[in-house]
C-alpha cells in the first residue's frame, strides 16, 4: 500500500491509499474554497450521563446531488470535486461538514472506490483489503490526537438509513470521549470478569455462540459471524476475529488476509435476504474498537479486555417494510425484534454464495 497525504483548497487533509507504489498523486484542488467554519460543541446530559454533539453548520451540507455532480467522484476537466485527481483507489479526507471538529474530535470521509455505481459488496478482495488498511491507518493516526479518545469506522448504505450521497463511502469519527454504547460493553465486561473469577465476556460470548451453532452464519479460520442471541435488529450479524484483539491495529496478517472474503460474503448475503427482485438492502456496518482514553471508571478493565468486532445490521424487517424506532425503542431504549435471531441466521445461511 502507498499512502500520499495532501491538502484541499480550504486546508483540509486528504489521503490517497493506492495498491500500487508507483502512482504519483500531485493533483491540486483548483476550487475557490473558503476556509471551513465549524461550530461543533459537545454537551453532556446530566440525567443520562451521555453526550450530544451540537453541529448547526451541518444544515447546509450537500444533499442528494445528481450523479454528475457527485462530490466524491474524481475530478474530471472542469467538474471539480472533493478529490482533485482524475482517479483513485481508496481516499480519505476531512469532512467539510463534520459533526465533530477541533477540540470536539474529528470526522473523516472514506471513499471505497472511484466507481460511483458500485457498492462495497461489488469490490474485489484486493480492494476490500485496501479499505481495511485505510481504516487501520486512520485508527492509528487519530488515536494520537489529543482531542480523540475513541475511533469509530462505519458505513451507512441506503437512502432509508439517511445517506445523502450515493457514492460508495463510509466515515470515521474520532470522539473526544468513550461512547455510551462502548461504556455499556465495558461495564458488562467488568461485571462478568468479577463474577466469573476473571473470565472475559467477549471470549465467553463467542464460545457460547460457536457451541450452540444455531445462530452461526459464517465461519472461517480466523473470523466467525453470528446473529447475536439478543439481536436488536431484524437482521443483525456480528463478525469477530477468533483471536481477541482490542482494535484494528492488533489484527495479525492471517486475520487481515481472510477478512475481505468473509466481509464481502456477508454483504452479498445481505443483498439477497429479501429476494433477487428486491432493491439492495440498506445497512449500517460499524467497527467497535477499544477506546484509547483512560478506562479507570470500568473497575479493572483494560484495553486488552475489549474485543474488536464489526456489527452489521439492516433496518428492513421484510420486503418493503422498515423497522422504525418507535415508542419503546426511542423512548425507553427497549428494542422489540420482529424476527427471531435463529430465523435470521437460518435465512442468512440459505442465501450463501454458490
Amino acid at each position: 500500500m502507498k499512502k500520499t497525504s495532501t491538502r484541499l483548497a480550504d486546508g483540509r487533509e486528504l489521503i490517497y491509499y493506492d495498491a500500487r507504489d508507483d502512482l504519483v498523486r500531485d493533483a491540486v484542488d483548483r476550487r475557490p474554497l473558503d476556509p471551513t467554519v465549524t461550530t461543533s460543541e459537545i454537551r453532556h446530559d446530566p440525567l443520562l450521563g451521555d453526550a450530544v454533539a451540537v453541529a448547526s453548520h451541518r444544515q447546509g451540507r450537500t444533499y442528494h446531488p445528481p450523479a454528475d455532480e457527485c462530490p466524491l467522484c474524481p475530478s474530471a476537466g472542469e467538474r471539480l470535486s472533493e478529490i482533485p485527481d482524475s482517479a483513485y483507489d481508496v481516499v480519505v479526507f476531512e469532512n467539510r461538514f463534520p459533526s465533530l471538529a477541533g477540540d470536539a474530535g474529528r470526522c473523516e470521509v472514506v471513499c471505497f472506490t472511484s466507481d460511483h455505481d458500485k457498492s462495497f459488496a461489488d469490490l474485489d478482495e484486493e480492494q476490500a483489503g485496501l479499505v481495511l488498511e485505510a481504516w487501520t491507518d486512520r485508527t492509528a493516526e487519530l488515536s494520537h490526537l489529543d482531542s480523540v479518545e475513541q475511533v469509530f469506522c462505519f458505513e451507512n448504505r441506503g437512502a432509508e438509513i439517511g445517506v445523502t450521497l450515493g457514492h460508495p463511502h463510509g466515515q470515521i469519527y474520532g470522539y473526544p470521549f468513550t461512547t455510551p454504547r462502548t461504556a455499556l460493553m465495558l461495564r458488562s465486561a467488568a461485571r462478568h470478569k468479577e463474577g466469573t473469577g476473571g473470565r472475559n465476556l467477549f471470549d465467553d460470548t463467542l464460545a457460547r455462540e460457536i457451541e450452540d451453532g444455531a445462530r452461526i452464519v459464517l465461519e472461517g479460520e480466523h473470523w466467525v459471524a453470528f446473529v447475536p442471541y439478543a439481536a436488536h435488529w431484524p437482521y443483525e450479524v456480528h463478525l469477530y476475529p477468533r483471536r481477541r484483539v482490542p482494535d484494528l491495529l492488533a489484527l495479525d496478517d492471517a486475520a487481515r488476509a481472510e477478512f475481505p472474503r468473509m466481509y464481502l460474503e456477508l454483504l452479498r448475503r445481505f443483498d439477497r435476504i429479501f429476494g433477487a427482485d428486491q432493491p439492495v438492502t440498506p445497512y449500517i456496518a460499524a467497527w467497535h474498537q477499544a477506546p484509547f482514553g483512560p478506562l479507570d471508571e470500568f473497575d479493572g478493565i483494560t484495553r486488552d479486555d475489549f474485543a474488536l468486532h464489526l456489527e452489521l445490521f439492516t433496518i428492513r424487517r421484510t420486503s418493503g417494510k422498515l423497522k422504525f424506532l418507535a415508542g419503546s425503542e426511542s423512548g425507553m431504549s427497549v428494542f422489540i425484534n420482529d424476527v427471531p435471531p435463529e430465523t435470521a441466521a437460518e435465512r442468512l445461511r440459505e442465501v450463501a454464495s454458490k
